[in-house]
């Protein structure tokens, strides 16, 4: 191929982009658009706010990101987390906070340590967004109901059968239509009507019905001028500069986190250009200090969003630059229109996108692994106690499953003959050890020992365990016959490591050449 085709694949045409990223780019604004809204609304912040993060999310992520079709903005994922922020430290220095928390993410980026965060445990990312989905619903199913949330779950869950009991009127009913439209939405079978994005049916359905039925419900509030609608940052005072700290670095985190994850996820949805983890976490980090310094909410990659703007055809990363630029031509130009839309029918866009957040696809796989137990505790954490604090009981309950893992050595002994026949299997790691010796001390002393070293996992206190072992049974006068350990190491070593050359043979199994361990030591 010459250098010249390889520019022109590199380079996409003007045409070529008016051809596929510019009706992608529309896709996606009409599917953000609501989004943004909805989740200002379930932060507890003005809706300006995530309408300002979409903008900037698209504008400096599209042009700055490693991963060109990944559409970023303010994401549910944080909803939960901003809403208790801004109740503790006030708008202002959770702008503040959501800015320095950018400059967090900078230098991670900076020093490329993007690859270290997807180490999170699976089930501690999906439980997180589990909780994040079922608080989300607890509190925004009182608006779809008319009512007004309350200030956390247990309270939610408690005056929910009130609220059932206590509708109002049309408020409930453009609520309950909108969850209809969208759930209806997701069984449409492909086609043209399928590609008209749900939220946006659901949120102009609502809207239009309220008009005809001139319901007398709360609408969406944004300011005349969208400069005036700017808030500026500030510093915390006094004694909140600690949970000023615990905000940014916990921003930094999950932010990076989800971005990041999104960031993969994308990639598997399209053959194009693979991601760059590190400059997209730097790209996220200027973003969200851009953000908060502008009064905007946090921004992350929305893994929605980007299938999205796949799915619409989207070839570049300017379809996710465009989609900013409606976005802002929509609130400079037309943002009267947002008045016209109830409150209750982006509630019932938020339950949604909550209830899509408890995926139970997720659920089956991490089930099969046996992780189920890892997502429900960081799920009971999230919702029973706090965000930090679920993420905090998650990973502790992971790290646990991996020691409880490594400690799985499986220790058989059989006596057939006068030879004893000792079996390990399993992990054979520091954490197994108690365990091993107690079994081969069971071993009487003098006899003849067979040991079959079948381990899929050996570490260092594992191979000194059973070399001392075999070392001290022998001063008894025993024998013991068994392949040597550095052999076991090696090959473990061999079967781990990538071949260059032609392919290595396979090893399903350990295979066993042995030695014999006697009075003379190791051969």
């Amino acid at each position: 191929m010459t250098s010249d085709v390889k520019a022109a694949e590199a380079k996409p045409s003007l045409k070529a982009i008016l051809a596929s990223d510019l009706p992608a780019s529309l896709v996606v604004f009409l599917v953000a658009l609501p989004l943004c809204m909805g989740i200002a609304l379930a932060s507890g912040a003005p809706i300006m706010a995530g309408l300002i993060a979409g903008v900037v999310g698209g504008l400096v992520v599209g042009l700055m990101g490693g991963v060109p079709l990944l559409v970023s903005g303010p994401a549910a994922g944080l909803a939960v987390m901003v809403f208790g922020f801004i109740q503790q430290l006030g708008f202002a220095v959770t702008c503040a906070a959501v800015a320095a928390a950018g400059l967090v993410q900078v230098a991670l980026g900076g020093l490329k340590v993007a690859r270290s965060a997807l180490a999170i445990s699976p089930a501690v990312i999906h439980g997180m967004l589990a909780g994040i989905g079922i608080l989300i619903v607890l509190g925004q199913v009182h608006i779809v109901l008319g009512g007004s949330p309350q200030s956390n779950a247990w309270n939610n869950l408690r005056e929910l059968p009130g609220q059932v009991l206590n509708l109002h009127g049309a408020a409930t009913l453009l609520g309950l239509m909108t969850l209809g439209v969208l759930i209806a939405w997701g069984f449409l079978p492909n086609g043209r009507l399928k590609k008209v994005p749900g939220p946006l049916v659901a949120v102009v359905g609502g809207t239009v019905v309220a008009a005809v039925m001139n319901a007398d419900v709360a609408r969406v509030q944004l300011a005349a001028d969208a400069l005036s609608a700017i808030k500026l940052p500030a510093l915390p005072e006094g004694s909140m500069w600690g949970a000023f700290f615990v905000a940014v670095l916990s921003l930094a985190v999950v932010a990076s986190a989800e971005s990041l994850l999104s960031a993969v996820a994308t990639d598997k949805l399209h053959t194009g250009p693979r991601a760059n983890l590190d400059r997209e976490l730097l790209a996220q980090g200027v973003a969200n200090t851009l953000s908060g310094l502008v009064g905007g909410l946090p921004i992350t990659g929305v893994i929605v969003r980007s299938a999205a703007n796949i799915n619409a055809g989207a070839k570049t990363r300017w379809s996710a630059v465009l989609h900013a630029v409606w976005m802002l031509a929509f609130i400079t130009l037309l943002g009267s229109l947002a008045a016209y839309v109830p409150l209750t029918v982006l509630a019932g866009l938020l339950v949604h996108v909550g209830l899509k957040l408890v995926n139970l696809a997720h659920i089956r796989e991490l089930r099969h692994r046996g992780e189920l137990p890892v997502y429900l505790i960081t799920v009971a954490g999230v919702v029973g106690i706090n965000l930090l604090a679920g993420i905090g009981l998650g990973l502790g309950a992971a790290i646990l499953r991996l020691l409880w893992q490594l400690g799985q050595v499986r220790v058989e002994i059989h006596a057939a003959n006068g030879v004893h026949q000792v079996c390990i299997s399993g992990a054979l790691t520091f954490v197994g050890v108690p365990k091993l010796s107690t079994a081969l001390a069971k071993v009487p002393a003098g006899s003849r020992v067979e040991v079959d070293v079948a381990v899929n996992t050996l570490d260092h206190s594992g191979f000194e365990a059973l070399e001392s072992w075999a070392d001290t049974y022998r001063k008894t006068g025993g024998t013991v016959t068994m392949e040597p350990l550095e052999d076991v190491w090696t090959r473990r070593s061999a079967r781990a490591a990538p071949t260059a050359g032609p392919a290595a043979p396979s090893h399903s199994s350990p295979v066993h050449h042995v030695s014999t361990l006697s009075p003379g030591g190791v051969q």
